[in-house]
């Protein structure tokens, strides 16, 4: 019997080694890496042992894992991160269109809590949060020392119930604090409005369940109120931070008539997933558009924006965007847990990478109407990607490329702040509020070179 067992484990070692496909160079690599990454986790356990019998007080030894897993998350880019059982029951809230809360994106760099954008018609957007505004404070204590996913879970709570809030704002002093009632918030994601009769203004704020549905009705809707005789749209893309890639690809479907919407570059490049433009639902191939986006419009704005541009159907307006093109997965590792992990990076129709770069205006146009206007309004005043700690970029860089990549946009960055500081006296008067996109300075620009477009096109006929 124990010559069978013998024989049998001797013929199975041959036939894996028939099959296997690593030299032997490969499987001593391999061993050698394996005995590394042993002897790594030997140290963990030696400090977790050392912790465990001589700290001065008794230590939860699951809240020290949980730590080391987050620990061990942060340090690959600011979107990969550990799931505890609490996050990772509350994954599905954000993309549903309903959540509690105060309706902001947030980030974190460095371990400060930065506002990316306040969604529109919340009470963070109502009371005057700002993009790129540091949350310092919570409820008068301190941030300094949260996980995100910590800071985020105590601005979150019962609708109704008061906050408060501490910002901290390039250019003034001190903290400005905020008094806020966390509402039930239900994004209403598509707004419509018809302008100076014949120009359709469309507003998406979130890529959420059915966007793209209604974004078709919100456009038919306004050619039925201008009896079909649409000369131009206006996609306001600006500081909507994304969301669904579905509805990213089921958006642009709607103004392209084929080809690639989107791809994505996984480790291995060979592994190359395409999303085309879908051919049923709602298309409009012909009408002029103008897509407006800003520092805060992020992801699935991006991808929109980049294929739009790419396929040559719209012109893209205002300033830089965000430039978030990682793709992540959540990886389930038990029934309560799990990772959010970078997995690939989306690519626009022409293999523009959109990570840490953004979708760059075909015409950059100032926020507010008389702003100075030059080399240095490119230069947003937003928080972007590329400046997150440890944020991934889009190619991979030697050494030496890290370090002079580091150093310039620490050079970019101050550059900007003190530029920020120097308009923000004049900003924070603040321009006349504004009722409507009639009165915004950016929709106006958008809808004069939809006019010129219009004209133009008229004139060639002729």
């Amino acid at each position: 019997m124990k010559m069978n067992k013998a024989l049998v484990l001797r013929a199975f070692f041959l036939v894996a080694i028939s099959i296997s496909p690593l030299s032997n160079s490969d499987i001593f690599a391999q061993t050698k890496n394996d005995k590394s990454r042993f002897q790594k986790l030997e140290l963990f356990n030696k400090v977790l042992y050392l912790i465990e019998s001589q700290y001065y007080r008794p230590v939860d030894t699951e809240k020290l894992i949980q730590g080391a897993l987050k620990g061990m998350m942060n340090t690959l880019d600011p979107h990969s991160t550990y799931l505890d059982e609490r996050v990772y029951s509350k994954m599905q809230e954000d993309t549903q269109g309903e959540f509690g809360g105060l309706g902001i994106e947030v980030s974190q760099k460095d371990g400060v809590i930065i506002v990316i954008t306040p969604i529109d018609d919340t009470p963070a957007y109502k009371a005057g949060i700002k993009s790129g505004d540091k949350i310092v404070e919570i409820n008068h204590e301190s941030t300094l020392g949260l996980t995100l996913e910590e800071a985020v879970e105590k601005m979150r709570g019962k609708a109704g119930s008061p906050i408060n809030i501490g910002i901290a704002r390039e250019g003034l002093d001190g903290i400005k604090r905020y008094e806020l009632k966390r509402k039930s918030i239900k994004i209403s994601a598509v707004k419509s409005e018809l302008i100076d009769n014949n120009f359709a203004y469309v507003r998406l704020t979130q890529f959420q369940k059915d966007a793209g549905k209604g974004i078709a009705k919100a456009l038919k809707k306004i050619s039925d109120k201008a009896k079909g005789n649409i000369k131009g749209i206006v996609l306001d893309l600006r500081s909507n931070p994304g969301g669904l890639l579905d509805e990213a690809v089921n958006v642009s479907s709607i103004f392209l008539k084929d080809g690639i919407v989107v791809s994505t570059e996984s480790r291995d490049p060979k592994q190359k997933e395409i999303r085309y433009v879908k051919k049923t639902g709602y298309k409009d191939l012909k009408t002029p558009i103008a897509v407006l986006i800003n520092g805060a419009s992020a992801s699935a704005s991006e991808i929109v924006a980049g294929a739009l541009q790419d396929h040559k159907r719209a012109i893209i307006l205002g300033s830089q965007s965000f430039g978030k093109g990682s793709v992540q997965s959540i990886a389930k590792i038990d029934e309560k847990k799990g990772v959010k992990l970078t997995i690939a990076q989306y690519m626009t129709p022409k293999d523009r990478k959109i990570q840490a770069v953004g979708i760059k205006p075909d015409v950059y146009v100032s926020e507010y109407e008389n702003a100075w206007v030059g080399e240095n309004e490119k230069k947003s005043n937003y928080l972007r990607e590329s400046d997150l700690r440890n944020h991934l970029t889009a190619t991979i860089e030697t050494p030496d490329e890290t370090k002079i990549r580091l150093k310039r946009e620490k050079e970019e960055r101050l550059e900007r702040i003190a530029e920020i500081k120097k308009k923000n006296k004049e900003k924070d008067k603040g321009p006349k509020k504004i009722s409507g996109p009639k009165e915004d300075f950016q929709v106006i620009q958008a809808v004069k070179y939809l006019k010129s477009f219009s004209f133009f096109e008229q004139t060639v006929k002729i």
